[in-house]
């Protein structure tokens, strides 16, 4: 699946939403008719099947728990939000058509939604022409901003850049680059070759999978000959199952080759089996261990609502916080209506299961503490090192010289 072919599809995505629409641009969402009745409608919009199901499924868990909390604690504006939940089945025209529906039919008041970027992409140009509001929880690419979209989530200098300056402090200075063919990795890896670069280190290949692929004794033979300290490693979706087992078949551990996953949390873990995985590191603003009492009030609660067995994660736990910061802006505001809720959003600080989360007014990304984390043999991930405080977002790196092409 190539690049290109995604941007046709996304494309493709728009051109059935404006067919629906009857080809012309429809009146701006306001949220008025979301809140007219006894409930507000809120729309949740994630893969529920389909190559991202591994990852996707749980974060519409987690929006519903924290749905169910602020409802059972009185609701936004003295009403009950009433979720509408569809499926992006894996595929991105799919996103922006139930997006669509979900602002013209349904008249949510909000939506939250997405995993790949190439769900987002295809999703934005439909809430820009509604002017409706999208809360996207996953961390992403950056080099991108857009009015009707919240990213609760990381930008890349809140993820890729710890983890590269991670890397670099360990002296893994020769990196092998691997990811799904879409638009994350493809922007991703274009940054990581420019910090690569300005910091003294090789990137000794680069390669590219469709998503859903499960072929890759090719890949991994490419990898072990070329012998690099470290693999960075933007594969999505249950791709990680089968890259993960056919690199230990080639007799690679953590030890002799790390993997650093940005994409791989405590949920694709599970999946893609503890052995297969154990003491690689990933980068993320949140794990299930990390300590304070909003934490263990949030573990306790989803494993009390989905079964002691589950994991918490942070897209998972971005997603949730989504539903929080929306519910603070729209009681802020005193109306859930678009523009409203965007001008009363910025600043707003609440402290979450993965701390203190500020909401940058300018670019409707958030303050994010940086986290790297090693996986465990229980499954979960120890956290080796944090930023200290949150970090401000800067989605098209503005403060560091080497990327000053990048965003052209």
């Amino acid at each position: 699946m190539s690049y290109a072919f995604l941007r046709t599809a996304a494309a493709a995505g728009l051109v059935l939403v404006l067919a629906a629409c009857g080809g012309e641009a429809t009146e701006s969402a306001t949220g008025g008719d979301a809140a007219s009745g006894s409930t507000i409608k809120v729309g949740l919009l994630h893969s529920l099947s389909g190559t991202m199901a591994i990852s996707e499924v749980t974060v519409r868990d987690a929006e519903l728990l924290a749905i169910e909390e602020i409802n059972a604690a009185g609701g936004v504006l003295g009403k009950k939000l009433e979720p509408v939940v569809e499926d992006g089945a894996s595929d991105w025209p799919t996103f922006a058509e139930k997006a669509n529906k979900l602002i013209s039919q349904d008249k949510v008041a909000t939506v939250f939604g997405g995993w790949t970027s190439a769900s987002r992409k295809a999703m934005l140009p439909v809430f820009e022409r509604h002017k409706a509001l999208l809360w996207y929880p996953v961390q992403y690419e950056g080099l991108e901003s857009s009015p009707y979209i919240f990213y609760t989530g990381a930008t890349t200098n809140q993820q890729i850049i710890p983890g590269l300056d991670y890397l670099k402090e360990q002296g893994k200075t020769k990196i092998f680059l691997v990811g799904s063919d879409y638009v994350f990795p493809r922007t991703a890896n274009k940054i990581i070759k420019a910090y690569a670069a300005a910091n003294g280190m090789t990137v000794l290949g680069e390669e590219y999978t469709p998503l859903g692929h499960t072929e890759y004794s090719t890949l991994t033979n490419k990898v072990v000959q070329a012998k690099p300290d470290a693999v960075f490693n933007t594969l999505n979706g249950d791709s990680n199952v089968a890259f993960f087992k056919q690199l230990k078949s080639a007799g690679v551990t953590a030890e002799s080759m790390p993997v650093l996953s940005v994409s791989v949390a405590e949920e694709e873990v599970t999946g893609i089996g503890i052995d297969n995985i154990v003491g690689h590191p990933v980068a993320w603003n949140y794990y299930q261990t990390t300590e304070n009492a909003a934490n263990s009030k949030f573990v306790a609660a989803f494993k009390a609502k989905y079964g002691a067995a589950k994991v918490t994660s942070d897209p998972m736990e971005a997603g949730y916080n989504a539903v929080y910061l929306w519910a603070e802006a729209a009681k802020k505001a005193g109306t859930v209506e678009v523009e409203a809720v965007k001008k009363a959003s910025g600043g707003i600080a609440l402290e979450r299961p993965e701390g203190l989360v500020t909401i940058d007014g300018e670019t409707q990304h958030m303050y994010k503490t940086a986290r790297i984390g090693i996986i465990q043999p229980d499954g979960l991930i120890k956290e080796v090192w944090n930023s200290g405080e949150p970090i401000k977002p800067d989605p098209y790196l503005k403060t560091y010289p080497w990327a000053g092409s990048l965003a052209s």
